[in-house]
C-alpha cells in the first residue's frame, strides 16, 4: 500500500511545484509589464534647451501685406517656417520634415513683436537676419487640436502656399502637456525686442 502511494505523492508534488513555478513566472511578468506600461505612459520627451546656441534665423518682411515670415534653422540644420499674418491675426508654424501646419490666433504680445519688425522696416519687402541676445526667454506650450483640422484651400495667402501639401490643425496655448503627454517638437524664435521664445507642441487628448 505504501509503495503504491509513493508514485502518487511524487506526481502530486511535481504538479504542485510546476504550478508554483508558473504562478511565480506569471506574477513576475505581470509586474514587469505593469512597470513598463507605467513608465511608458509617464514618459516625457525632454524639451531641448538650445537657447545658449546661436540660432540661425532670418525674417522676410512684407510691409504692404503686414506679414513677417521667419526661417528658423535649428542646431541640427532643420529649417522651420513661422508666418505672422498681422492682417488676419494668425500665426502659422510649418516644421521641417513635417507634413503638417499648425495655426494659432495672435495675441497682444504677438502683435507687438511683429509690429516692431514692420515699423523698423524702411523698405516694402526685404529680408533681414535676426539675432537675439537672449536678455529674455520663455517657453510656450501649444496643444494641437487634432479634431479641428482645416482645409489648406480655405487659408489666405501666404499661408495657403506654405500649407497646400500639408495637414493643417488649430492649436491653443496651454500651461503644459502634463506628464502623460508627449511633446511633439519645439521651435525657438528670437525677436528684435530681445525676446526668445521656445514654442513646443503636443497633441491634446481627444
Amino acid at each position: 500500500m505504501s509503495s503504491s502511494r509513493a508514485p502518487h505523492k511524487v506526481l502530486w508534488g511535481s504538479i504542485a511545484a510546476m504550478l508554483l513555478i508558473v504562478i511565480i513566472t506569471l506574477g513576475v511578468a505581470a509586474h514587469l509589464g505593469l512597470e513598463h506600461t507605467t513608465q511608458s505612459s509617464l514618459q516625457v520627451i525632454r524639451i531641448p534647451d538650445h537657447m545658449g546656441d546661436l540660432i540661425s534665423q532670418s525674417a522676410l518682411i512684407d510691409k504692404p501685406n503686414s506679414v513677417v515670415t521667419y526661417s528658423v534653422t535649428s542646431h541640427v540644420n532643420h529649417t522651420s517656417i513661422v508666418i505672422f499674418d498681422l492682417r488676419h491675426g494668425l500665426v502659422c508654424y510649418k516644421p521641417d520634415n513635417q507634413d503638417s501646419c499648425f495655426l494659432l490666433r495672435m495675441e497682444s504680445l504677438d502683435y507687438e513683436n511683429v509690429q516692431s519688425q514692420l515699423n523698423k522696416s524702411e523698405q516694402q519687402v526685404h529680408q533681414v537676419w535676426v539675432v537675439g541676445n537672449q536678455t529674455e526667454k520663455h517657453t510656450e506650450f501649444l496643444g494641437v487640436l487634432s479634431s479641428s483640422r482645416v482645409e489648406a484651400s480655405t487659408l489666405r495667402e501666404p499661408l495657403q502656399s506654405l500649407c497646400q501639401q500639408a495637414s493643417v490643425y488649430w492649436t491653443r496655448r496651454s500651461d503644459g502637456p502634463g506628464k502623460q503627454r508627449l511633446i511633439y517638437f519645439c521651435i525657438d524664435i528670437c525677436f528684435p525686442s530681445n525676446i526668445c521664445v521656445s514654442v513646443c507642441f503636443y497633441y491634446l487628448p481627444e
